[in-house]
């Protein structure tokens, strides 16, 4: 048991030691791909470490909710990494106090908080973004509550660990319509919920256009470094389901063993890279989609969704 819990304990190092990393090679790779220089992957870790060490101003109209909301983004993105396989195909000490529905549950509790604190501030922007978040957030909550009743369906639990066991492991079920169809609207909703093109720009600074960025406006020092940090961190968990529970386990570590446990951390970093390898394809092959056509999008992951499932009712 002590073993396990200290795994979990790793696989919560990992997502917060690595998820700046990613969010640095993927903004390389696109400036890459437009034929620029662009920042160091290590520039989230220089922006954190200066917003850390920089003071904290707090608007005169806020409440307690603006204060709170930082440590809510921050927190959630590691509850969940306590319930989904990073680095073991196998069930670590918190894997059973929740379910997939309950992870998403939990991210949404921060999106939550973050739209509150942007209306909070009594900044006409930051209620304007937060206004487009929840709209987003409203059409993407349906796509995940499908995703999550078709893996039950198919799999008889959402237990990340036994969805990726039944479903994900014999080869055979790899190639299934429903577990294909599925993929891409998870894929669709990764987009979304990580404010990516074509859903949204994330190195936009037009205030009138933000979406996800525009609730953290209002921040800075220790505040806006948090919200950014668990903003990394949300997306890596995002990737991390995606691939190791509807992808493929590859790499991940099939011993209760300290040796394996950091053998599969360099192997689920190459997996995440090959990763954003496809969402540079995609954002460099996509533009942002105007506000009107983003329920549009959502829309045919919903309806993607439904086609999984109905695939699946006909399999059987």
């Amino acid at each position: 048991m002590a073993d396990r819990i200290a795994f979990n304990m790793i696989q919560v190092l990992v997502v917060m030691a690595f998820a700046p990393l990613a969010s640095g090679v993927l903004s390389r790779l696109k400036e890459l791909v437009q034929s620029k220089r662009g920042p160091s992957i290590f520039q989230p870790y220089r922006d954190l470490w200066k917003l850390f060490h920089k003071d904290e101003i707090v608007s005169e109209d806020s409440s307690w909710i603006f204060l709170f909301t930082p440590y809510m983004i921050f927190i959630t993105p590691i509850f969940v990494t306590l319930l989904i396989p990073v680095l073991t195909n196998y069930p670590l000490f918190f894997a059973f106090m929740g379910d997939m529905i309950g992870g998403g549950f939990v991210l949404a509790l921060g999106g939550f908080f973050a739209t509150l604190a942007a209306i909070d501030t009594a900044n006409p922007y930051g209620p304007m973004g937060a206004s487009r978040t929840r709209m987003v957030g409203f059409l993407a909550e349906p796509v995940f509550m499908i995703v999550f009743f078709t893996v039950s369906f198919v799999a008889g639990s959402t237990i990340p660990y036994i969805v990726q066991e039944k479903w994900v492991t014999p080869v055979a079920n790899f190639f299934m319509p429903s577990h294909v169809l599925l993929m891409l609207a998870f894929l669709m909703l990764i987009l979304a919920e990580g404010g990516r093109i074509p859903v949204d720009n994330p190195t936009g600074h037009f205030e009138l256009a933000m979406i996800d960025e525009s609730k953290s406006l209002e921040y800075s020092g220790r505040g806006f470094a948090l919200v950014k940090w668990g903003g990394f961190m949300k997306m890596f968990v995002l990737m991390s389901i995606f691939l190791n529970v509807l992808v493929t386990p590859w790499g991940l570590a099939a011993e209760v063993s300290a040796g394996d446990i950091l053998l599969s951390i360099p192997q689920v970093l190459l997996k995440i890279f090959i990763f954003l390898l496809l969402l540079v394809v995609i954002e460099s092959s996509l533009s942002k989609l105007r506000l009107f056509r983003i329920s549009e999008f959502l829309g045919a992951a919903f309806i993607i969704c439904v086609a999984a499932m109905i695939a699946q009712v006909f399999t059987y």
